[in-house]
């Protein structure tokens, strides 16, 4: 679209999470106007921490964001997949690509705040839960249960895996549960027992159970977290320290003392659900973006790149295209495969027997599978390529 044209075209974005946030950056960037309905009355993001991958930390370099997502974050060289005793199973570096040659590490706190600080101020609306969505053709108006109303030239549903818009527009299809729970908390390096040396993540799987450290350098802590199979699906169950403690079982003693040690008042507990593939993203003034669109499980690590890579695709498919409406089908057509490949990939989670088949030839010499029982959840096993695992 000619500038001029960006220039007068009016966005809403509805959700100030990470695809939110940073489709209003992207959107921004060509001049539009952009507002961003969010339904919280404050930002708190809860959780702990994620990996930002190459292609992501590009985009972050082309808005001119990337010192401000490196100064709350910590560079990262290597994954490593180990026995639930410490057993290295694969050890492979992340894959490079472009001039951001790295992976960095960052707390979902620190990121979500760093997205929203580069943006304008004023641009995100606090207070504002979604109620209706109607798309009258060259625009759409938004109905929020305050009483605003926003009619916008192309509304973004960027609300996440519970989205209104997704609901309204294009599928009422509800979450699917995966059949495990993920306990996650953010503890200091000094309470790890000497397991944390370096600024690599490392992954231990047992029987039934994945448990992840994933370092914060830059904030002198690690993020500990542990997915493990359970038949309870209440999005926040209820879960006591002798629970955690049964889920790890057999594994490292350091990881027990380390699992020994939490606050559970501090462990976000919760369990685990993804959506199953929409047909359709966008009609001809509203498109989704981020888990609205194709919310996936956490095993592969891709939901928040994703993400940012839907929110850059879609503001170069607006620069590139004459009309919004072609746009969005461009959107669509170049994101689509791509995350309905990583929705299943996730699917498949991990297993020690897998590894193999996931890092063919990466297994230490010497180094056989332990003839570990397959996980039996609702997500299978492992069976994609590196890069994929690792993130392209």
């Amino acid at each position: 679209m000619q500038s001029s044209d960006l220039k007068n075209l009016k966005i809403a974005v509805v959700g100030a999470g990470y695809g939110g946030a940073a489709a209003a950056k992207a959107l921004s960037l060509l001049g539009a106007d952009v507002g961003v309905y969010e339904q919280a009355t404050t930002i708190r993001e809860v959780g702990a921490g994620i990996g930002l991958r190459p292609a992501t930390l590009e985009r972050f370099g082309q808005w001119g964001i990337f010192d401000a997502i490196a100064k709350v974050s910590s560079p990262s060289d290597y994954f490593e997949i180990l026995t639930a005793t410490g057993e290295p199973l694969m050890k492979e570096e992340w894959p490079a690509a472009g001039e951001r040659k790295q992976t960095r590490l960052i707390h979902r706190g620190d990121f979500i705040d760093a997205l929203l600080g580069v943006l304008p101020q004023g641009m995100v609306h606090l207070g504002h839960r979604l109620r209706t969505v109607q798309d009258k053709g060259g625009s759409a108006v938004l109905a929020f249960e305050n009483g605003a109303t926003v009619e916008a030239d192309l509304v973004v549903g960027a609300d996440g895996i519970k989205s209104v818009v997704r609901q309204r527009l294009f599928s009422d299809k509800g979450p699917v549960f995966s059949g495990e729970h993920a306990y996650r908390a953010v503890v200091p390096v000094d309470d790890t027992h000497g397991m944390v040396t370096d600024d690599n993540l490392r992954m231990y799987i047992g029987r039934g159970t994945k448990v992840y450290l994933l370092p914060l350098r830059h904030r002198g802590q690690v993020s500990f977290d542990i997915t493990a199979l359970c038949a309870d699906s209440t999005w926040n169950p209820r879960v006591t320290k002798d629970d955690l403690l049964r889920t790890v079982e057999g594994f490292d003693p350091r990881l027990v003392d380390i699992t020994r040690g939490l606050d559970m008042s501090t462990v976000n507990i919760r369990a685990v659900y993804d959506i199953d593939p929409v047909d359709t993203w966008h009609s001809d003034s509203v498109v989704l973006v981020g888990d609205a669109a194709h919310s996936m499980l956490h095993h592969q690590g891709q939901g928040a790149n994703s993400a940012i890579e839907d929110a850059g695709a879609l503001a170069d498919a607006l620069r590139a295209a004459d009309s919004p409406r072609e746009a969005l089908a461009h959107y669509q057509a170049a994101r689509k495969p791509v995350t309905d490949t990583l929705q299943a990939v996730s699917r498949q989670g991990w297993t020690e027997d897998a590894i193999d088949d996931v890092f063919p030839g990466q297994r230490p010499a010497g180094q056989q599978p332990a003839g570990q029982a397959p996980e039996t959840s609702a997500s299978g096993t492992a069976g994609t390529s590196a890069a994929a695992a690792a993130g392209e």
